[in-house]
């Protein structure tokens, strides 16, 4: 399948997408190289042109810029940053699949984090413009696709997939912290 009709797939009919991407080899080089390294580049680039080009008009200040290589060098550690998450937390979900009544199945769960995490890397153009950083929100849609794939990828009872779909998302949330942290301590500035 195309990334094109995938990213479709998964965004307008996530419910008859998710038994077909189970039924997919879960390649785990290839979810990286042919989905999640170019997806995952969205926000990398976009947010290095909007902070390092574009800027961000303050009042009374004027446009604000992060200087050109701050900005490429935190694009491309936010970018690495986002392979470590996928696998991370793809680890959890496969960890946490028992304690759900799921099996544990590492490239189904992959699978489920990679394709999850679509929305949040497709919002990432909204970073183009700083003043449109608020509708970074919209990819939050990634919690309802997580919480269809979970009973079909992992096989876990539907009624246990709110649960299981919480925990995994408090896990990424803490994941998430913690690399940015690292990433503004590396830095020596918070991530943009």
């Amino acid at each position: 399948m195309s990334l094109i009709d995938r990213v479709k797939n998964i965004i307008l009919t996530p419910k008859t997408e998710w038994p077909v991407i189970d039924r997919e080899p879960g390649d785990v080089p290839y979810i990286f190289i042919n989905y999640v390294a170019i997806l995952a580049a969205i926000p990398a680039i976009c947010g290095f042109i909007g902070m390092s080009i574009v800027g961000m008009s303050l009042p009374g200040v004027g446009t604000v810029r992060i200087p050109v290589a701050s900005g490429l060098v935190n694009a491309i550690v936010g970018y690495l940053l986002a392979f470590a998450v996928v696998y991370v937390v793809a680890l959890i979900v496969d960890a946490l699949a028992p304690t759900f009544g799921g099996r544990k199945n590492f490239e189904s769960a992959l699978k489920v984090t990679a394709y999850s995490y679509t929305p949040s890397w497709l919002v990432g153009v909204f970073l183009l413009i700083p003043g449109l950083r608020f509708l970074m929100i919209l990819g939050l849609y990634g919690l309802y696709l997580l919480w269809l794939g979970l009973p079909v990828l992992m096989k876990s009872p539907q009624d246990k997939s709110l649960g299981y779909t919480v925990a995994v998302v408090v896990c990424a949330i803490v994941i998430g912290i913690v690399l940015g942290m690292i990433q503004g301590a590396l830095l020596g500035y918070p991530r943009m």
